[in-house]
């Protein structure tokens, strides 16, 4: 009786952290928080709804100013890859010969999901110096550019006829000498947390090498092998968007370090906050899935070119990283309660954080709100994608540059170049 309750346990957890991969339980949770902060019941924040319309004005000011036609794209990795209208991967593609819509899928996922691996904050200082027009280039675009560079120049290709592909065992053996070559860092040109990009590729490699069933169905083990096996859960050619987030955190799930594990599931980005409190064994638990679903948003476009339909985009949340959340802080959405916390240092596990990131969610669904009533629009016509590409993301950069000289988050934060 003892064993097979212990094993019922097991189950049980491992049940229970089933439940928070996926983005519902995402928005769920932020939303738990965001109810928490209305009735004043949160030990880092108070929040000033009434200013919440402020924010909506900026939003959509800097999303006309960018998209005067309000045809604005996905927020994904793929706008970081054109430079002054030079659409960069474009032209790369278009000059290939591909075999067949999915040889360019697979090749579009492999640079999506090394690229977004790799776009942790880079911190204030680094820039990337494009060899094709001499600019300095920071943060997301930077890494974007940088990380295309790499790709392109078949830095991680086991193959040097076609250096368009990711392959499994190039990523495991990846050194930190290449790809610091790769994005021209340097003691003059530091980057935050390169090791810890360098370990996340190497365990994305590895993992991938070990799911041959999963990433090598039509090839040798590569990233890419995820757009197959996506395709093959299509129903009559549509993907709904919360599918690609669920596979992305149950497949990669073991190449996170050091995070929390529930019934022997590797939760990812999920953190603990005492405020959130359950009765089951996800108690304290707030998913975040930030990388994931930025990824997941930037898949979309491959999945589309390749012939699917990629339906249920607002089933993806926004995401909890600190553009959109220095958004809210910086507007006086939310305010420290102790105010000495803007000058700390917090750790990303931080109640803090915890508290920030999931706040952050839950008002970007109330932000995409309000921007959609103001133009008459609903969520199928401005999902809230394109709320963040137009938008909020824009927005907060805004924000920081006017409020900070380095254009620095309103939140110290310490990375290690795996969560943002």
């Amino acid at each position: 009786m003892e064993a097979s309750a212990g094993v019922t346990a097991a189950n049980s957890e491992t049940s229970a952290a089933l439940t928070l991969l996926n983005a519902a339980a995402v928005r769920s949770r932020a939303h738990r928080m965001l109810a928490l902060a209305l009735d004043d019941k949160l030990p880092n924040f108070r929040i000033c709804p009434e200013k919440m319309d402020s924010v909506v004005d900026l939003v959509l000011q800097t999303t006309r100013d960018a998209y005067p036609d309000l045809d604005v794209p996905f927020h994904s990795r793929w706008r970081h890859f054109v430079l002054s209208g030079d659409n960069r991967w474009a032209a790369v593609a278009s000059e290939k010969r591909w075999p067949d819509p999915a040889a360019r899928a697979r090749a579009e996922f492999d640079l999506a999901m090394v690229s977004v691996f790799l776009d942790a904050g880079a911190g204030p200082t680094w820039r990337y110096r494009d060899p094709k027009t001499g600019l300095a280039i920071g943060r997301s675009e930077g890494l974007g550019l940088a990380s295309l560079g790499m790709f392109t120049g078949g830095l991680l290709s086991a193959d040097p006829r076609d250096p368009l592909r990711v392959d499994a065992d190039v990523l495991s053996r990846l050194s930190v000498t290449d790809v610091a070559r790769g994005l021209q860092v340097s003691d003059a040109n530091p980057l935050v947390g390169l090791e810890g990009r360098v370990d996340l590729l190497r365990r994305l490699g590895k993992l991938v090498a070990s799911k041959p069933d999963v990433f090598g169905r039509h090839d040798t083990p590569r990233p890419g092998g995820l757009f197959d096996r996506l395709a093959a859960r299509a129903e009559n050619g549509r993907l709904p968007a919360p599918l690609i987030l669920s596979e992305l955190l149950q497949q990669l799930g073991p190449m996170w370090p050091s995070r929390l594990t529930l019934g022997g599931i590797a939760l990812g980005d999920c953190w603990k906050h005492p405020s959130l409190i359950t009765d089951d064994a996800t108690n304290g638990l707030v998913p975040l899935h930030k990388l994931s679903q930025w990824l997941a948003y930037s898949l979309i476009e491959p999945l589309q070119t390749a012939g699917l339909e990629v339906i249920d985009i607002d089933g993806l949340t926004g995401l909890a990283e600190y553009r959109n959340g220095g958004l809210f802080i910086d507007a006086g959405v939310l305010a420290f309660r102790d105010e000495h916390d803007a000058q700390r240092e917090h750790e990303v596990s931080s109640a803090l954080v915890v508290e920030w990131r999931a706040l952050t969610v839950a008002l970007l669904d109330r932000l995409a709100d309000g921007v959609r009533k103001r133009l008459g629009l609903d969520a199928v016509s401005l999902p809230l994608a394109k709320v963040l590409e137009g938008g909020s993301w824009a927005a907060g950069r805004r924000l920081a540059r006017e409020r900070r000289a380095d254009a620095s988050p309103p939140v110290k934060v310490i990375s290690d170049g795996t969560v943002f």
